[in-house]
């Protein structure tokens, strides 16, 4: 039987080109128009997987929630040590996919990778020692802060222009036209300092609480 001229279109093809879209171009570019397409077929095809734009890109957050490594919380990894490589682990994932993180904002709904993203930490925290509310909020604040890490970059935000900081405006802005080139180093700096000051706090309520 000869081969056909195109490849067969599946789920995970679907997502990943959709992926791919939202990559370079942003949530606005993701149609189903477009999508099709991106694949090389017709556009109706491509409702035999997904109903809708919004099934594709809950879809797309959900691949990317499912390339955070979760192993931390099985192999005997202390709690803090496995937030702490969790969190890593889940902001590389958006750095590497920032476009999608407005839809991973929003919750995990019923997406599954998400939602065994919430369970392991909830359930290591709970094995830990921590009351069930507290194990709540611990996974909630993490999220608040991974979330918001990759949301934007700090230092990129300030232009690479010395006079946009006239002295007699922004007397302490002298050497801000100088982040922007060191972006990924502060951006890292800043993001271990907080997850560090995060930790050292709710190390120090675990304790409390275990006196």
């Amino acid at each position: 039987m000869a081969r056909p001229r195109k490849p067969l279109l599946s789920t995970d093809r679907i997502v990943e080109t959709a992926r791919d879209l939202v990559d370079r171009e942003g949530l606005a570019a993701v149609s189903t128009r477009r999508l099709a397409a991106e694949l090389g077929v017709s556009g109706p095809s491509l409702y035999n997987h997904f109903r809708t734009k919004d099934e594709i890109l809950e879809a797309v957050a959900d691949s990317v929630s499912g390339l955070v490594d979760l192993s931390m919380f099985e192999d005997g990894r202390d709690w803090r040590t496995a937030l702490h490589d969790w969190a890593v682990s889940y902001r590389a994932a958006l750095r590497e996919h920032p476009n999608i993180v407005p839809v991973l904002a929003r919750g995990p709904g019923r997406r599954p990778a998400a939602l065994r993203l919430a369970d392991a930490v909830y359930g290591a925290m709970v094995a830990a020692g921590w009351p069930p509310a507290q194990a709540t909020s611990i996974g909630a604040l993490m999220r608040y802060f991974i979330m918001g890490s990759a949301l934007g970059s700090f230092a990129g935000g300030f232009v690479d222009d010395a006079s946009a900081y006239d002295p007699a405006d922004y007397p302490h802005l002298g050497q801000a036209h100088l982040l922007a080139e060191q972006q990924e180093k502060i951006d890292e700096r800043a993001f271990e300092a907080g997850l560090s000051a995060l930790l050292d706090g709710l190390a120090q309520q675990y304790e409390q609480a275990r006196a």
